[in-house]
């Protein structure tokens, strides 16, 4: 049979678009879902362990500064106490020129038995007794000034630590103090024998002294 196209133009072929059925659209849409999904994982676990590093080097540097602060608390407690004590001993030269009753050697000998970390804040005499009282960062240079007290035979032994009491400190970055009291006795200065004057040698008969 021959076929005449009247229209006289040729027909185009029309492509059909290929066709998904509905389980391979699905599996798609879940392949897409899943790599979007693990992009979005992969996104996040890197972003937490980039916080996470730098989080510690923020915790690292805090420690680091931490200790330095320490350290330079440490060393200001420190000079406090020795500028403490270098007032404490202009303060006694001060009583000294006032015209304190305490003998002076009794002063220079007090003063450089004065340990670190202490300080005194009164020293009062009472006739032979002597009453010093100060503060101090640690109990145990209590004892080292009443050893170093005692290696003087200026003060009568034994040298007592009638009281001490924590004075709890206020506020950020201070310490606690310590107060005490010690008593001691001054020893008498020993009374001069009196010199006895040899008599004067009778001269004998003949104008000789006795022999």
């Amino acid at each position: 049979m021959i076929r005449i196209n009247l229209l006289g133009v040729d027909r185009t072929k029309v492509r059909k678009a290929p066709a998904f059925d509905v389980g391979q659209q699905l599996t798609l849409l879940c392949s897409l879902i899943l790599v979007a999904a693990a992009l979005g994982i992969g996104w996040w676990y890197w972003t937490l362990n980039g916080q996470t590093t730098r989080v510690e080097a923020e915790i690292a540097a805090a420690q680091s500064e931490q200790a330095r602060l320490a350290s330079l608390l440490v060393e200001v407690t420190q000079f406090e106490a020795q500028r403490a004590q270098l007032q404490q001993r202009v303060q006694l030269i001060e009583q000294l020129r006032a015209g304190q009753s305490i003998p002076v050697q009794l002063l220079d000998h007090v003063s450089r038995s004065i340990p670190d970390m202490l300080w005194l804040t009164d020293l009062d005499q009472t006739g032979e007794a002597l009453t010093i009282q100060g503060r101090t960062l640690a109990l145990p240079a209590v004892s080292r000034l009443v050893g170093n007290l005692g290696e003087s035979d200026l003060l009568l032994k034994p040298i007592d630590i009638v009281d001490t009491k924590v004075e709890s400190a206020t506020g950020p970055g201070t310490v606690d103090l310590i107060s005490f009291t010690v008593r001691a006795n001054i020893k008498k200065p020993e009374a001069s024998k009196p010199v006895v004057a040899a008599a004067p040698a009778v001269p004998a008969p003949g104008g000789r002294a006795g022999g």
